[in-house]
């Protein structure tokens, strides 16, 4: 099961942006949803109102849902992509759980990502967390060394290795001074890793293409705005100080 939610854990919505490629990549198909009447201030996230393909004006309310396709003939990956909760958050986790149990889950990958001092043109860098210390290490992901507050990913890591199934959760760093979403440098960045942790090969080309269009889009926007550009100089003389 790979999970990814909208809001504080997905800067540039980098995590959700890779799991619904993902999902496509592989054909999933509908599994499950959770109503989100519980769990949601709509006054803080509003439900949106659309107009359908017949000019039917419509409500579409947060939505957590949960899809599953076959990455091979023997593993099928479920895939979850939400919304983070505002309310009930032990309740909302027992929900995600119960489905797992009922599936038969053994292993789950969280995604997330982050706003950081890093220089925008470098590699992102992705951080986490394990339940077995040597997963990060075949990845060649430094382990996170983050204290404070966190959100649904690291309470849901937790509840889970309660549980005893494994965890991993992968976040990747972007830069804080780019005001740009979605960040297709940072989805192809987890989903390099994630494909590397589940041994599964899906063709990342049109993401690839994506993330080398918006690394020249920022450059453009960097060289244009000397304060932007004086900025992106101290962090690139910090790094190498270091």
């Amino acid at each position: 099961m790979v999970l990814a939610f909208e809001g504080w854990n997905d800067a540039g919505e980098a995590a959700t942006t890779v799991l619904r490629f993902v999902s496509d990549a592989i054909r999933s198909v509908p599994l499950a949803e959770i109503d989100s009447e519980e769990f949601y201030d709509f006054t803080v996230r509003r439900p949106n109102v659309v107009l359908d393909h017949t000019r039917t004006r419509r409500v579409v309310w947060p939505e957590n849902h949960f899809r599953y396709g076959s990455v091979d003939a023997t593993r099928e990956l479920i895939t979850g992509i939400g919304v983070e909760p505002h309310l009930r958050w032990r309740t909302f986790s027992s929900q995600i759980l119960k489905l797992a149990r009922e599936l038969g889950v053994k292993r789950v990958v969280m995604l997330g990502a982050y706003l950081a001092d890093v220089v925008y043109s470098r590699p992102v860098k992705v951080t986490g967390f394990a339940s077995d210390p040597e997963e990060l290490e075949r990845l060649g992901v430094e382990a996170s060394t983050y204290q404070g507050p966190t959100g649904i990913i690291g309470v849901l890591g937790d509840c889970f290795q309660r549980e005893g199934v494994s965890v991993v959760s992968l976040w990747a760093g972007l830069p804080h001074y780019i005001n740009a979403s979605p960040n297709p440098r940072g989805a192809l960045a987890l989903l390099q890793c994630l494909t590397h942790g589940l041994d599964i090969r899906l063709d990342d080309e049109p993401l690839r293409r994506d993330a080398a269009e918006f690394e020249d889009k920022i450059s453009q926007l960097v060289a244009s705005d000397p304060e932007l550009s004086e900025y992106v100089k101290q962090l690139k003389r910090r790094e190498f100080a270091q």
